[in-house]
């Protein structure tokens, strides 16, 4: 196996094997990737050209304010959303682009898993995914949808940037 490139990133996951429960996985994996009311409002809202005059962090902010209110509402009302019971709950000690590594050996190499993790961005986003064991720490994340893989991919990279200037200050 080629050498894993990995950062220091310290998250939660919960997993569990992804044939425990394969019909209630792929169902959350889905609904946890479909866009709110309001994010299918905006892509619609820009396929038409209708944001081209809007300053886009602005928008950006709106949205995400939108999106605070609306879980604020749910939870004022008890309706949040449950998810699906997950065997497992485990630190992340590091991450890479299609990797991360987890503290405890809990993992069966060879094996495909169900799981979510949240990112710590803006409003802790709830990141549903599947992946395989390569070892009993390592794991390679085979599927993920591609609006959280950009927004992992980022979390990543500003992982890295912060390694880079911590290793330039000492250094």
């Amino acid at each position: 196996m080629n050498e894993v490139h990995l950062v220091e990133a310290i998250l939660e996951i919960e997993f569990d094997a992804a044939q425990a429960n394969a019909g209630e996985f792929e169902r959350e994996y889905e609904v946890l990737g479909e866009d709110d009311a309001i994010g299918q409002w905006l892509r619609a809202a820009k396929a038409k050209g209708e944001t081209s005059e809007s300053d886009p962090v602005v928008l950006h902010l709106i949205v995400e304010l939108y999106r605070k209110l609306d879980r604020l509402e749910q939870v004022m009302t008890n309706s949040t959303p449950s998810h699906c019971a997950l065997k497992h709950k485990e630190m992340i000690g590091r991450i890479g682009f299609e990797h991360f590594e987890i503290s405890e050996p809990l993992l069966t190499e060879g094996e495909r898993y169900y799981g979510r993790i949240v990112l710590p961005i803006q409003n802790k986003k709830v990141v549903p995914l599947y992946f395989e064991a390569l070892s009993p720490t390592l794991a390679k994340i085979t599927q993920i949808h591609s609006a959280d893989e950009k927004e992992w991919d980022s979390y990543m990279m500003g992982k890295e940037r912060k390694k880079i200037r911590k290793l330039k200050g000492n250094g």
